[in-house]
């Protein structure tokens, strides 16, 4: 009781075989292949790298300068 033995899928493949047809199960697994590839096809353009950045435009470099000196914080104006 409770399991599902392959004597249960097939009675269940038999009424939707006798509900649909053949006809409209063949065009659903058509439609189901087709979104699929639809899928895979979206997943791969997805996957792309994005072009390189070329030799011409470096990065722009940080230059850090060690003996410059923070600058002083500024005193907050309070009102009285």
């Amino acid at each position: 009781m409770g399991g599902v033995s392959i004597w249960h899928w097939i009675v269940v493949g038999v009424i939707v075989m006798l509900l649909f047809g053949r006809g409209k199960v063949s065009e659903l697994m058509g439609d189901v292949a087709k979104g699929i590839k639809s899928f895979k096809k979206g997943m791969a353009e997805d996957e792309t790298p994005p072009p390189p950045q070329s030799a011409a435009t470096p990065a722009d470099p940080k230059i850090i300068d060690a003996q410059a000196t923070p600058s002083a914080p500024a005193k907050a104006e309070t009102k009285a």
